[in-house]
C-alpha cells in the first residue's frame, strides 16, 4: 500500500468530511428536518406486544407511549399517566390518564384501550414473549397458562381516563416495568377494525410522537410527526427513517457518505479509526447491558457436566476481549447483571478474584477430570449472529479455548432474527451468543431471563425451583434494601449453577453527526427521536 503523508492524510479526511457534510446539507430530507437513523437488523414486528430486539424497540418508542416512557436521559418519565396512587398495601395502582392523550386519528386514548391491550398481551393466542411482564397483575399468569379467561385480568377502566390495576401481591419493580413497550396500549377500535394487520402503514393508529408513514421490509421504516400527540409542540424532527442493515460496516459507510445522521453500533474494527478521524461524531457510551454465551441445558454434555461448563467459563480472558477486541468501553464481567443499579450489590463468583493464570490452570484440570484431552478433544458449536462485532469476539474466544484447552469449536452464524428464533427454540446444539439490554433500571430485568416458567425468553433451558422462589420472594418484599439483597442471593445461586458464560458489560459504539442535537448518551440505550433536532 502506498504510504500517505500526514498532510495528505489530513487533507483526504477533511475533503471526505466536507463531502459528507455537503451531502447532508444538500439533501432535501435535511431541509425538511428528516432524521436518518442506522438501526441495525430489520424489525420482526411493529406490534408493541411482539418481538424482543432492541432494533424494533427503538421504532416502537417513537410510535407509542405507555403510562410511562424514557426521559431524555433514559430516566422513568410520565407519559399517558398524569398521576397515580398506590394503595398502602402496595397492591392497587390507580392511574389518571392525560386528558390530551390522543391517538394519531384524533380519538382519545382511554383506560379501556389499556385494559384491552393488556388482556391481549397475556392471552396465549397473542404469543407474546413478554407476556410475563404483566404476571404481577392479578390472574395474569393463570390467563397466560390458559387456566382463566382474559377478562379475569386485574385491570379496570373506572372511567375513560382512570385505570385501576390490582396486583397479585406487592411487586417492587412494577412501576418501573411500565416504561417498557410491551406494556404500551394499542387502539382497541383500530385493532377491532383491522386485526393483526393494524401494524401496516395506512392502518396503524399510534399515540407516540410519530405515526407510521411507510414500511419497506428489510430496508427502512419511515415515520412522520403525529399531529395529535400531546407534546407535539416540543417535537422538532418532522420525519425519521429507521434504516435496516445486518452490516455495521455498511452503516458506517453510509454515515461517512452523509446518508445517515447516526449509527448506534459501528464495527469494533473501526473504533480506533473513528476516534482519530471523526472525533466530533464519536459518542461511545456504556449501557446497562451484558454480553454472554448461553449453554443449551437441554443437550449434553451441558445438561449434566458442570465441570465442562466451568472450564469453558474460566479459560476466557475477558480483559483481552474488552481491551483488544471490543475496545469501546466494555468491561470484563463475571456476573449476569452489569454494575450500576442503585442499591444493588452484584455477587462476585470466586473466579473474579483469581488471576487469569489461575483460572487457566483450574480450567485445564476440570476438563481433564471431565474426560477430555488430546486423545478425546471436546468438540462443539457456537451459534452467533452475522454481525462483525459478535464474530470477532466469538473468534477470539474460540482461539482461547483452542490454545488453552485443545477444544475444537465450530462457528455457525445466522441472520440476527433467525439466530434469536433458534435460541428461543433451544435447537442450537452447543452454545449461543446472547446479549441483554435492561428493560428498565432494576437488576430483576436480567435475573428474570433464567426463570424456568418464562418460555422462549429463557434461552438456555435453565430450571432451578430454588432460584425461581428466591426471585418471587424478593419481588414480594416492600423493603427495597431487603428486596435487593434477596435478588443478589438469587444471582449468586445462578452463578454457582453456571448455565451461561458471562463476558462483558455493554457499550454502544455510536456515531452521531454534529448537526444532531439532543442525543443524550444514557445507560438505558434508548434515545427517542422526540428529544432530538437537526441544526442547519
Amino acid at each position: 500500500m502506498k504510504p500517505v503523508s500526514l498532510l495528505s492524510r489530513a487533507r483526504t479526511v477533511a475533503i471526505a468530511g466536507l463531502v459528507a457534510a455537503l451531502s447532508l446539507a444538500a439533501s432535501p430530507a435535511l431541509a425538511q428536518s428528516v432524521l436518518h437513523r442506522g438501526n441495525g437488523p430489520a424489525p420482526a414486528s411493529l406490534d408493541p406486544a411482539l418481538g424482543s430486539a432492541v432494533t424494533e424497540s427503538r421504532i416502537t418508542y417513537d410510535l407509542y407511549e405507555g403510562l410511562f416512557t424514557f426521559g431524555p436521559k433514559g430516566e422513568l418519565a410520565p407519559a399517558v399517566a398524569k398521576s397515580w396512587e398506590i394503595s398502602p398495601d402496595g397492591v392497587v395502582y390507580t392511574f389518571k390518564l392525560r386528558e390530551d392523550a390522543n391517538w394519531s386519528d384524533g380519538t382519545p386514548v382511554t383506560a379501556e384501550d389499556f385494559v384491552f391491550s393488556w388482556r391481549r398481551m397475556v392471552d396465549p393466542k397473542t404469543a407474546s414473549d413478554y407476556a410475563y411482564f404483566l404476571w404481577p397483575v392479578k390472574n395474569a399468569e393463570a390467563i397466560g397458562k390458559g387456566e382463566m379467561p382474559t377478562d379475569a385480568l386485574g385491570t379496570e377502566a373506572v372511567d375513560a381516563k382512570t385505570l385501576r390495576v390490582t396486583l397479585e401481591r406487592p411487586t417492587g419493580y412494577f412501576l418501573n416495568s411500565l416504561q417498557h413497550r410491551a406494556t404500551f396500549p394499542i387502539s382497541k377500535a383500530n385493532y377491532e377494525a383491522h386485526g393483526r394487520a393494524f401494524v401496516e402503514a395506512g392502518k396503524m393508529v399510534s399515540n407516540g410522537a410519530y405515526l407510521l408513514a411507510e414500511h419497506q421490509p428489510q430496508t427502512f421504516v419511515r415515520l412522520k410527526r403525529n399531529p395529535h400527540y400531546w407534546d407535539r409542540a416540543n417535537v422538532r424532527i418532522d420525519e425519521v427513517l429507521h434504516h435496516a442493515s445486518d452490516s455495521q460496516d455498511t452503516e458506517l459507510r453510509r454515515f461517512r457518505a452523509g446518508e445517515l445522521h447516526l449509527v448506534h453500533q459501528i464495527p469494533n474494527a473501526q473504533v480506533e479509526w473513528a476516534r482519530k478521524n471523526i472525533p466530533e461524531s464519536v459518542r461511545f457510551h456504556t449501557v446497562n447491558a451484558t454480553w454472554y454465551l448461553g449453554f443449551n441445558l437441554t443437550r449434553e454434555p451441558w445438561a449434566s457436566d458442570a465441570k465442562v461448563r466451568e472450564a469453558l467459563t474460566l479459560a476466557i480472558d475477558r480483559d483481552v476481549l474488552a481491551d483488544k477486541v471490543a475496545m469501546a468501553g466494555e468491561k470484563a464481567n463475571y456476573t449476569l447483571t452489569p454494575p450500576g443499579f442503585a442499591g444493588y450489590r452484584n455477587p462476585q463468583p470466586a473466579m473474579a478474584t483469581m488471576t487469569q493464570a489461575e483460572r487457566d490452570a483450574r480450567a485445564k484440570k476440570l476438563l481433564e477430570e471431565a474426560g477430555y484431552g488430546p486423545g478425546n478433544p471436546l468438540r462443539f458449536e457456537v451459534l452467533h449472529p452475522t454481525s462483525e462485532a459478535s464474530r470477532r469476539l466469538v473468534v477470539a474466544i474460540a482461539g482461547m479455548w483452542k490454545q488453552k484447552l485443545g477444544v475444537d469449536v465450530t462457528l455457525n452464524n445466522q441472520e440476527f432474527r433467525v439466530q434469536l428464533q433458534t435460541a428461543g427454540d433451544r435447537t442450537y446444539p452447543g452454545l449461543v451468543w446472547l446479549g441483554w439490554l435492561a428493560d428498565f433500571s432494576d437488576a430483576y430485568t436480567f435475573l428474570k431471563l433464567f426463570q424456568s416458567d418464562i418460555g422462549r425468553m429463557n434461552r438456555t433451558g435453565y430450571a432451578n425451583p430454588a432460584y425461581d422462589k428466591a426471585l418471587a420472594d424478593a419481588n414480594m418484599m416492600t423493603d427495597p434494601e431487603a428486596r435487593l439483597a434477596k435478588l443478589a442471593e438469587a444471582e449468586a445461586m445462578l452463578l454457582a449453577d453456571l448455565p451461561f458464560v458471562p463476558l462483558l458489560t455493554g457499550s454502544y459504539r455510536t456515531v452521531v453527526n454534529p448537526k444532531v442535537k439532543g442525543f443524550n448518551e444514557n445507560p438505558s440505550g434508548f434515545n427517542l427521536t422526540r428529544y432530538m433536532e437537526l441544526t442547519p
